[in-house]
């Protein structure tokens, strides 16, 4: 048993360090996904307006968001602007950071595209009918969209949660560090830990994610049926 590197995994010491840093994991997992569904409705509405510069701005920050890989943000955060700036944040504030800043400009389009896709006449029969434009963003533009925002929205909830682990590559000691560290500790000792290690961090996305994913299938075959 000892040389198969299950006994390593489940240490009760080394079994609270993974669940500690899967904690780390998700709260930064859930703090982006919130500042991001945040800022991306209200980036998602501007990105709506005809104004040149806004459309411009808009298209700067989506494509410079979509087309740098997060961990090259990670690194200009954490590292770049520590020496250019002398700004000194923690590891995980930094990843709520670039994550939400990810995260709202993927949600902000998602939200432009939700709302862009409804027929024009859907606007113009509540006009019709003499309602404000506050009042038909409110009982006709916001729920029709939403119906089509939410599986997309949750697929983004997933990614980002699954983009998690990259914080490790900035210090943050969340779930894949400390199983590198044990790894690490055992490698001469119990060279087949990493297996079991890798394996039991492998479980715990799958059981965060694939529930979540779950749901955004089920919204998505439903709101195709119910039209």
């Amino acid at each position: 048993m000892a040389l198969s590197g299950i006994d390593v995994l489940f240490n009760l010491d080394n079994l609270s360090r993974l669940m500690g840093g899967l904690w780390v994991t998700i709260r930064i997992a859930l703090i982006s996904i919130a500042f991001s569904a945040l800022f991306g409705a209200f980036i998602g509405v501007v990105a709506l307006s005809k104004n040149i510069w806004i459309k411009i701005v808009y298209k700067l920050y989506l494509e410079s968001v979509r087309i740098i890989p997060p961990i090259v943000w990670l690194f200009v955060f954490y590292f770049g602007f520590a020496t250019l700036f002398e700004i000194r944040w923690s590891g995980e504030l930094t990843c709520i950071i670039v994550f939400s800043i990810w995260g709202s400009a993927e949600m902000g389009d998602l939200v432009r595209a939700s709302i862009s896709s409804l027929p024009i006449h859907q606007r113009q029969s509540a006009m019709a009918l003499g309602l404000s434009g506050f009042q038909i963003y409110l009982y006709v533009i916001v729920p029709q969209a939403l119906r089509r925002l939410l599986p997309a929205a949750i697929n983004l909830a997933t990614r980002i949660i699954k983009t998690t682990p990259l914080a490790a590559m900035i210090t943050v000691v969340e779930a894949l560090k400390i199983g590198q560290q044990l790894i690490e500790q055992n490698v001469l000792n119990n060279p087949r830990a990493a297996f079991w290690i890798y394996g039991f961090i492998f479980m715990l996305y799958f059981f965060i994610c694939y529930p979540i994913s779950l749901i955004s299938r089920k919204l998505e075959q439903r709101y195709n049926v119910n039209g």
